[in-house]
């Protein structure tokens, strides 16, 4: 079942209307998992970073040992050509994808041979300014690039992240912050995490557990441009339950403020407030 609504998908050259059926039962993406995907957003008649996160499905499918067939700038032709189908007030979730389509040694190992792509195009509206989660431990963690393509935005990722989620959701909460194998935060179930303490902001250093993502980085590159000390570093839980502010960065909803960490209360405080500002700021005058 799709996310969104309106939907539109680029298969096989072409544009067509709905949630296009794009798999074979034998392709191996279908049974063994490679599958990759990216998403940006189209909201307001522009597309923050769309060439960056199309130049990343590229190297995730690589990452996957599948071919992929387009490049960026060919992608970026095709995600423009579909966004014109929709009036400029839309919010649109934009997400290339590819799979593999055949089967090498063993069956396993992905053949040496063009991936499968689509690009789908819904509409999914922007989450309000006010609107804010809750955050909870989970026992699961995310895996390190000796056992997970941890280095691609993969399908075969996502099943853990599911798991993170249904507890938190068991729990009561809306998400939940989540370790690596160290026991240090890495990210939250489906963003990274951001918290500010005497008015500098902090973040986990990116240490392969998890995507350091394209949103992360731009507000990371705002912020100090703005005069605010940002630092990635090793950060645990104490860590945020002591922290004055705490935001969720991820391409969907580009900034989601945290209200509650399994017991500890934070303002939707102003740093935060400031770092919506200035992505919406760049992202208007880039």
């Amino acid at each position: 079942m799709a996310t969104g609504t309106n939907i539109r998908t680029y298969y096989n050259g072409t544009w067509n209307e709905g949630d296009v059926m794009i798999m074979r039962a034998a392709d191996h993406g279908a049974w063994l998992g490679t599958t990759v995907f990216d998403g940006a957003r189209y909201v307001d008649g522009i597309a923050p970073d769309l060439v960056a996160h199309l130049a990343r499905v590229n190297r995730s499918a690589e990452a996957l040992m599948i071919r992929p067939t387009l490049t960026t700038e060919e992608m970026l032709e095709i995600a423009w050509e579909g966004l014109k189908l929709y009036p400029k007030e839309a919010a649109v979730y934009i997400r290339p994808m590819y799979w593999g389509i055949e089967s090498g040694h063993m069956g396993i190992l992905p053949a040496e041979a063009d991936a499968g792509f689509a690009l789908c195009l819904e509409e999914v509206p922007m989450a309000p300014p006010e609107a804010t989660v809750r955050l909870t431990t989970t026992q699961f963690r995310r895996p390190v690039i000796e056992s997970a393509v941890c280095n691609a935005k993969a399908g075969c990722l996502y099943p853990n992240n599911a798991r993170m989620l249904a507890e938190a959701k068991r729990k009561g909460y809306d998400n939940a912050l989540v370790a690596d194998v160290m026991g240090n935060v890495a990210e939250s179930a489906t963003a990274n995490a951001f918290m500010v303490k005497d008015g500098e902001v902090f973040t986990p250093i990116a240490n392969g557990t998890f995507l350091s993502g394209i949103t992360r980085a731009r507000h990371i590159s705002n912020l100090r441009a703005d005069g605010v000390e940002v630092h990635e570093c090793v950060l645990s839980f104490d860590d945020f339950r002591a922290a004055d502010e705490v935001f969720l960065s991820g391409n969907l909803m580009k900034i989601t403020p945290v209200t509650e960490f399994d017991g500890t209360h934070y303002q939707h405080g102003p740093v935060t407030r400031r770092a919506r500002e200035l992505y919406w700021d760049w992202a208007l005058s880039a």
